[in-house]
């Protein structure tokens, strides 16, 4: 999510870029790891504003918070020393303005339902965008090895 001049607090790869309109508008697709569960990949789609639209509409520093997550395992789960709490825990972070706007991927972990959650949400200083969207991943029946043990 390196797009609009953003850093990643982990990695992120591009593995697509679509155009949209002649404003040089995209959507992008990164392909994110999770740095503590081996196995899963997140493809995160968001919208990457062109210059000509920058300089049309104005706003120049910021990208709208529409985006779009779906994870699925992609080799054999290993899941390290997550935080188990109902809040989660950051997986991926990236820029969506200069200052005031941040992607945001948390990792949540239901313990019941043997299942992670991806949730993607934007995260404003002055306050937090309602768009979200969710993935999810099943453990259940799965082989899946927990380095500091299965939570009971």
């Amino acid at each position: 999510m390196a797009a609009s001049g953003a850093s990643a607090s982990f990695a992120a790869d591009r593995v697509g870029e679509v155009g949209v309109d002649w404003t040089g508008n995209d959507i992008v697709v990164d392909a994110v790891q999770d740095p503590k569960v081996q196995g899963i990949t997140c493809h995160v789609a968001y919208f990457d504003r062109g210059v000509i639209d920058r300089l049309r509409k104005g706003n120049w520093f910021e990208d709208p918070s529409n985006s779009s997550i779906a994870c699925r395992q992609t080799g054999p789960i290993t899941i390290g020393d997550i935080d188990l709490d109902e809040d989660g825990e950051e997986v991926f972070r990236s820029g969506l303005s200069l200052v005031w706007k941040s992607l945001v991927v948390n990792r949540i972990y239901d313990k019941k339902n043997d299942t992670l959650i991806y949730l993607i949400h934007s995260r404003e200083v002055v306050e937090g965008s309602a768009k979200m969207a969710i993935s999810t991943v099943p453990l259940f029946n799965q082989q899946v090895t927990w380095t500091e043990g299965k939570p009971q």
